[in-house]
C-alpha cells in the first residue's frame, strides 16, 4: 500500500520537537514530502509542454551564481586586434609558433614525504616530456638558471605542508611568468573509485573551459605551454582544467566511443583544485619580483559573483 501522506499544521516546526530521535525522523518524512511535491509538478509541467507541443513557452533558464556574474571589463573577446597583439608578442608566443617544444621540469620543496612524491611521479605521466628532480636544498633561484642551461621550458614546484601537497607554482622559462597556486583536494590514483588502467605514453588532448579574462586568458595559455601540440588521438586520453569561481578543478580521463551518440569515460588521476593566488613577471624573485596580479582576500571577494578568471 502506498504510504500515508504527512500533514504538517501550518505553523509546525520541526524545530520544536524535543525529542533528537523523533525529530530527525519527521524531518526526513517533511524531506521526502517535499520532494514528492517537487517531482509530481515536474511530471505536470511535462506533461502541459507535451499537450501545447509547439505552442509551448521556453524552458525557464535557472538562476545561478555563473550567470549572475558581474561582468568584467577585461573579458577577452577573440576577435580583438589588442588581444591578438599581445599574444603574438608575449611570453608565450614562442611555443604557439611552434617553435619550442615543451620540456618540464618537477620538483618538491626541501624533504618531501611520500604522498608528495608520488604526486609528482603521477604528474609525470600526465605532461609528456616532464622530468622529476628532487631538491636537496637548492634555492630556487640557484634552479632556475640549471633549468634555462637544459632548455627546460617550464619549472613546476609542489610544495606541501604536514605531508599533504598544498601549492604550486609554475614558472615558464626563460623569461615567465611565473604563478603561485593554492593546491587542495588532491587524490592520487589508488584513492579514485572506479579507475582505468595506468595511462599510456600517448600526448593527451588539452580542454581549457572558462578561462575568459585577460588574467584568465594568460593562465590557460601557460597551461596550454605545457603540453605538445599534436596530441595523439590513438591514446584517447584529454587533460582537463575547468575554471569554475576561479577554482580550476584537474582532471585526468579516457574516453571511448560507445556509439555515434553515446561516450564512456574513466578517469585514470590524479585529480586536484587550483586556486589562483599570485601572478608575478619574469621568473621566480620572492623579494624583488613584479607582481601582476595578487590575490587580496578583503578587497577582491567583496561579492559572490565576482570572478576573476
Amino acid at each position: 500500500p502506498a504510504p500515508e501522506r504527512v500533514l504538517f499544521p501550518p505553523t509546525f516546526s520541526v524545530s520544536e520537537i524535543k525529542n533528537k530521535q523523533r525529530r530527525h525522523f519527521m524531518f526526513l518524512r517533511w524531506k521526502q514530502q517535499q520532494r514528492k511535491e517537487k517531482l509530481a509538478a515536474k511530471k505536470k509541467r511535462r506533461k502541459e509542454r507535451e499537450a501545447l507541443g509547439d505552442k509551448a513557452p521556453p524552458k525557464a533558464i535557472p538562476k545561478t551564481i555563473e550567470n549572475q556574474r558581474v561582468y568584467d571589463e577585461t573579458t577577452v573577446d577573440p576577435n580583438d586586434e589588442e588581444v591578438a597583439f599581445d599574444e603574438a608578442t608575449d611570453e608565450f608566443a614562442p611555443y604557439f609558433n611552434r617553435q619550442t617544444v615543451p620540456k618540464i621540469l618537477i620538483t618538491t620543496s626541501d624533504r618531501p614525504r611520500g604522498r608528495t612524491v608520488r604526486f609528482c611521479e603521477q604528474l609525470s605521466t600526465v605532461i609528456p616530456n616532464s622530468h622529476v628532480y628532487y631538491r636537496r636544498g637548492l634555492a630556487l633561484k640557484r634552479i632556475i638558471p640549471q633549468c634555462i642551461a637544459r632548455d627546460f621550458t617550464d619549472l613546476i614546484v609542489i610544495n606541501e605542508d604536514r605531508k599533504i601537497p598544498n601549492g604550486l607554482v609554475l614558472s615558464h622559462l626563460p623569461d615567465g611568468p611565473t604563478a603561485h597556486f593554492r593546491m587542495s583536494s588532491v587524490r592520487l590514483r589508488k584513492e579514485i573509485k572506479r579507475k582505468g588502467k595506468e595511462p599510456t605514453e600517448h600526448v593527451p588532448e588539452v580542454i581549457l573551459n572558462n578561462f575568459t579574462t585577460r588574467l584568465g586568458h594568460s593562465i590557460g595559455r601557460m597551461f596550454a605551454s605545457l603540453f605538445p601540440h599534436d596530441p595523439q588521438f590513438i591514446g584517447r586520453q584529454v587533460a582537463t582544467f575547468h575554471n569554475q569561481r576561479d577554482y580550476i578543478f584537474f582532471r585526468f580521463h579516457r574516453y571511448i566511443f560507445k556509439s555515434e551518440k553515446k561516450v564512456g569515460i574513466q578517469e585514470l588521476g590524479p585529480r586536484f583544485t587550483l586556486k589562483l593566488r599570485s601572478l608575478q613577471k619574469g621568473t621566480f624573485d620572492s623579494k624583488f619580483g613584479e607582481y601582476e596580479w595578487i590575490h587580496k582576500r578583503r578587497e577582491m571577494d567583496t561579492s559572490r559573483r565576482k570572478f576573476h578568471l
